[in-house]
């Protein structure tokens, strides 16, 4: 049995965090730009409220300009819409985040289709979505997805080239389960997206040297489902009743069942989750160098 190395999501974005850092002092040094990223809050969820607050306090730190647009619960889709259309027209802002749930009368998806998509630091938009799955390269490349983007460069940091690796997708979100696949295909892996009408979804996951399971359900990956020696991904997020009624996170899988058996993991917490917004940072700086016709760096 190996033994299982942790990979620690937490330590590399911090890494990336002060890399970003680095090459927005170098492009304001050589270049005057300042990349601003502005995210937009509708209503008041507790989790997205944090989730914003830590994106603001994390953008300002690696020297970014931040633009918080809060908004009442009961704002209505037309004046939604006329705020993107402000936001996509205003140079200072070269990323737009809607954040995710929005309120039952606004349609997420006319929204994600409404921000330009060299400013949608997310990567739903449909514009982008398609050039990732086309390969598009150069000035056409994508915004990519930050949590399977997160994924990749973990992988790529413990495993070095994934060519001819066999990788199983546990969820087919068009967040996390399809960019996902597209990007293990763009590093030459042979891609299996499963879920949970798999047949034999066990059986499927046991063959998979990179196994990443995106499904939000606490625990289902057990420790027989894993491969001695895969690398093992975890991005679920569930919060469990835990001891004295206290609620705690676990993620998709098994991991004290997965520990001697797997090569290396993910944790949760502390594992996918501190990535999602250091690669948003990356994301936003990549798209003002491609609005200013500057090179963007490599992270």
């Amino acid at each position: 049995m190996p033994d299982t190395k942790i990979i620690d999501g937490k330590a590399f974005a911090a890494g990336l965090r002060a890399r970003i850092a680095e090459e927005i002092a170098r492009i304001k040094a050589a270049h005057g730009l300042t990349p601003g990223l502005a995210v937009v809050l509708v209503g008041e969820n507790p989790a997205s409220q944090v989730y914003v607050r830590n994106k603001s306090r994390q953008t300002l730190e690696v020297g970014m300009r931040s633009f918080e647009h809060k908004l009442a619960a009961e704002t209505t889709q037309q004046d939604l819409l006329a705020l993107v259309a402000r936001l996509n027209e205003d140079p200072a802002v070269n990323g737009i985040l809607v954040q995710l749930p929005l309120p039952g009368q606004i349609d997420e998806q006319a929204v994600l289709d409404a921000i330009d998509p060299a400013k949608d630091v997310d990567g739903f938009h449909v514009i982008n979505v398609g050039r990732l799955s086309t390969g598009a390269t150069g000035a056409q490349a994508p915004l990519i997805s930050c949590t399977p983007l997160g994924c990749l460069m973990l992988l790529k940091d413990t495993l070095g080239d994934l060519t001819g690796m066999r990788a199983v997708v546990i969820g087919r979100s068009n967040i996390v389960g399809k960019p996902m696949a597209q990007l293990l295909l763009r590093e030459h892996c042979t891609v299996t997206i499963a879920h949970s009408r798999t047949r034999d979804l066990a059986g499927m996951a046991r063959e998979a040297d990179i196994l990443v399971a995106a499904v939000g359900r606490p625990r289902m990956v057990k420790g027989d489902w894993i491969k001695p020696g895969a690398t093992v991904i975890d991005v679920g997020i569930n919060r469990i009743e835990g001891e004295a009624g206290k609620s705690r996170i676990v993620g998709d899988v098994d991991t004290q069942a997965a520990m001697g058996i797997a090569g290396a993991i993910t944790p949760v917490p502390g594992g996918v989750g501190p990535m999602t917004i250091a690669v948003l940072l990356a994301n936003a700086v990549t798209a003002a160098c491609r609005q200013r016709g500057v090179a963007p760096p490599e992270f």
